[in-house]
Order: structure tokens, then sequence, then C-alpha cells
């Protein structure tokens, strides 16, 4: 038995045909193709998959994809402009060092861009506490949470220069 699912994935309508089993995250990698999403622990607890629905972070890995029916999914392959320019929370980790392995990276991105979405200036100790549902196996902590820090710097500086 089958159902079907439709949802814009990265701003483009998509429907979907899926057992009503499947996880948000095998929708995205197995039927769209969007590997970015990683599955590190498929019980929520690393982080690693996180993407946005509707604006929210949410772990993919524990949500099923007929929840999502309707709903706006960005992954970080949406967050990137279509001519190939990084979001700035990508440019922050790349100039801060924020990945190693690169593993938990595409969920601390995500994590990281609600986090200022939220909260446009976080302290390090907010930054921390936010980031607690993603884990870096390479304990890049450091340089994640200098890069976020960066990042909401540089979009605060932006701002100010509009205005």
């Amino acid at each position: 038995m089958s159902t079907t699912v439709s949802l814009t994935v990265n701003g483009k309508p998509c429907t979907v045909e899926v057992e009503p089993r499947t996880l948000l995250s095998a929708l995205l990698r197995d039927k769209l193709g969007l590997t970015g999403t990683h599955v590190g622990c498929d019980t929520s607890q690393c982080g690693a998959c996180v993407v946005h629905v509707d604006g929210k972070s949410r772990k993919s890995c524990t949500t099923l994809a007929v929840q999502v029916d309707g709903a706006e999914v960005t992954t970080i392959e949406g967050l990137a402009a279509a001519d190939g320019t990084l979001h700035p929370m990508q440019e922050a980790f790349r100039e801060n060092h924020g990945l190693q392995c690169g593993f938990c990276t595409p969920g601390m991105v995500m994590s990281a861009v609600d986090l200022l979405h939220t909260n446009p200036s976080p302290t390090e100790a907010e930054v921390r506490e936010w980031l607690e549902g993603n884990i870096c196996r390479c304990t890049g902590y450091h340089n994640i949470v200098k890069a976020i820090l960066d990042c909401a710097a540089n979009l605060r500086g932006a701002q100010q220069a509009a205005e």
C-alpha cells in the first residue's frame, strides 16, 4: 500500500508515492536524490539529518514523509543560491573551519540557520545550547560555534549597512 505525498522541496513542487512508514530522510535521499541530508543514528540523537520544514528545523530521520504533506522543505542543497553562491552560514562554516569530516555539517548548518532566524544575536552559551541536539563526532564544536557567531555578526553588519 502506498500513499501520495505532495510537498515543495528546495522551492520545487513534487509529488511522490511512498509507503506510509517512509521517513522524510528516506524520501529526500532515496526518492529525490538529495543526499546532503545525512542519517547517522535513526533515533533523533545526532542531528545530521536536520532539514527545515516550513522554516523550522526538524530531524528528518524520525519524521514520517506523510507528516510533511503540503509542507515546504528545505535541505542543505536548497540553501545555496542558484548560481552556486553559498548561503552566509555555509560561507561562515567554510571561513571558520567549522567542519572536519563533514558528516554533521549539513545538520549543523540547518540548525544554525534556524537559530539565527529565531535569535539573530545569540551568545556563545545560547549557540551551544541550541546545538545540543547536534553531535559532531570529530569534536569540532569550537569552530562550529565560532562560525555561527561570525555569521550572526556578518548578517547584523549587512543589515546595519543596508539601513
